[in-house]
This record gives structure tokens, sequence and C-alpha cells, in this order.
């Protein structure tokens, strides 16, 4: 539960100019790589399972890389939450968005492809302070988060946020009206509208909602990256070309090529990945649970085939 104490400092964190706050960020980070071991297992689960190439060496320093940006991530909502549009503008370099104002000046819906990396609401706050967005809020389970959250997403402009009770009509409706949908696809949600696509070459339970709700609306999808910069540079927001010859007939070709869209991007910056959620719990019939696993080593020994 987050308490009005933590509230209250991280309030108070977000007048730190982010020269300071990255570094006691990084520090949350070793602290959370140190005892939070369930979360820690599931990251080197994970990293195992997609860089099966990296020695263990390896990839214990890249799960060490993912927990200094997690936890800075942590840290720097307060300013997504608090700090003033100037300084968000001079935090957060936004490039291309251009590209969503010349598609909605052709009367086109915009579908923003926005991934799981752990700058994400950097992004979400660039986009609300240049669009009217809809997108997919969901509750959280602690109710002074749940309002801060809430809050930090609403806080520029004028924004729709739906349940994912309010079904696709609503979305597609506020796409048709102008509003461009800011869509995360990318984590195993456990729905029946999903497939198993591969993902670093493992079979991920994939939504594919990317081809349907493109295809309802008619909408041109965009991908949105945000990226951290290194040291304490802020942030970047990269939007896309509009994917040509999407979507197609083929729903399942879809979603294969939005994971190996996913996956190209991931590898230009493994450790920013939000590598803490198990992407990989639900598995095919039969197959193992990986995250059961007490030694993820074993599962990037059978995955990696050393070239002969």
């Amino acid at each position: 539960m987050l308490s009005r104490a933590a509230v209250a400092l991280l309030w108070l964190l977000h007048f730190l100019p982010l020269p300071l706050l990255a570094p006691i960020g990084r520090g949350l980070g070793a602290l959370l790589h140190r005892f939070a071991q369930k979360r820690r297992h599931i990251v080197r689960v994970n990293l195992a399972l997609c860089f099966p190439e990296l020695d263990e060496a390896a990839r214990e320093a890249l799960v060490r890389r993912h927990f200094a940006v997690l936890g800075r991530s942590m840290l720097e909502r307060s300013l997504f939450w608090w700090a003033s549009r100037g300084r968000l503008q001079r935090l957060i370099r936004v490039v291309g968005d251009d590209k969503v104002r010349t598609l909605q000046a052709a009367g086109r819906p915009v579908l923003l492809l926005a991934p799981h990396f752990v700058g994400l609401d950097a992004g979400g706050v660039a986009v609300t302070m240049r669009f009217d967005i809809v997108s997919i809020y969901a509750e959280q389970s602690d109710p002074v988060f749940d309002r801060l959250l809430l809050a930090g997403r609403s806080r520029f402009g004028d924004q729709q946020l739906l349940s994912r009770a309010d079904g696709p009509r609503a979305t597609v409706k506020a796409m048709k009206a102008g509003r461009p949908f800011y869509y995360l696809p990318d984590m195993d949600f456990r729905t029946k509208d999903a497939i198993f696509a591969p993902f670093f070459g493992v079979p991920a339970w994939t939504i594919t909602g990317l081809s349907r709700l493109s295809r309802l609306a008619g909408a041109a999808v965009v991908p949105c990256v945000t990226r951290m910069l290194p040291g304490s540079a802020g942030y970047e927001v990269s939007f896309g070309d509009a994917w040509e010859n999407f979507p197609t007939d083929d729903a399942e070709a879809d979603t294969r090529r939005m994971n190996e869209w996913l996956e190209a991007v991931v590898r230009t910056m493994p450790e920013q990945y939000y590598w803490v959620h198990r992407r990989f719990k639900t598995r095919p019939a039969g197959e193992e649970r990986p995250y059961r696993v007490k030694d993820p080593q074993t599962l990037a020994a059978r995955r990696h085939k050393p070239d002969a």
C-alpha cells in the first residue's frame, strides 16, 4: 500500500533536478534487485528465454541494468504527476508528432502502438500534452496509487479513459471521432482474444486487438516508443511512420508482425523493456511453466544452440 508519507516523499522528490533524482532512482533499483526476490526471478527467467545466446554473467549484468532504470522510472513518475508543463517539455524530447497531425488532418483515425518500456509514463505525458487521446485505464488495487495514476494520466488536455469492460465499440467510436488511441497490447492479459505468437522465438500469448481495432476503425497504426536517455538527459518519445499494408485479413499474421517489430525495438534498448512482467505465464498445452523453474540458466541452456 502506498502511504500518505510515501506520497509526500514522492511529491518532494519532484522538486529535485533530474541529475540528482536519477541516481537516487538507480539506488532504489539496486535495493529492488537485492530484496525483491520474486521480481528478480521473473526478470532472470524472461532474459534467459529471450537472450539465451548471452552467458550467465552478461545476462546478470542486464538484470542489474534493468533494475536501475526500473528504479528510476518509479521515482521519476513524480515528475509526470506534479512537474509543470514547461519543465516536462524540457525533459521529454518528442520526435515525429507531425506524422499524427498529418493523419488527423486527412481525417484518418490513429492508433498509437505504445509498448511497455520503463519510460512509458513519460510517453503518456508527452502524448497528452499534444493530443486529446483515448486510452484504457485499469483500476489499481492500491487506492492511493490509483488516484495518483489516474490524475497523472489525465492532467493535460481532455483525455478519455475507458475501462476494459467498455469493450471495443467505445474505443472505435473515439478513434473515429478524432482521438488517437494510446494502445499497450504487449502483455499477457490471459484474454480469449489472443494467440501464441513468437516473441524472441518463444510462444507468447498475445492479444490480437491491434489488427482487430485498426480494421474496425480504419485506423493507421503509428508506433510510439519512449526511450529513457543515458545519464540524466531525460526522455525521447518517437512517433514512427504509419505501418503500410496493415491490417490484413489475417489477424494472426498481423499479431506476429507486431511481436517481430517489438522484438526489434527491444533489442535496441534491452534493459528498458518491462521484464518484471510474467510475459510467458500462459503456455501451450503440455509445456512447463517457466517461472516455476528454480534456475533460469537451465532455460537458457535448453534454448541456446551454439553454432557448429
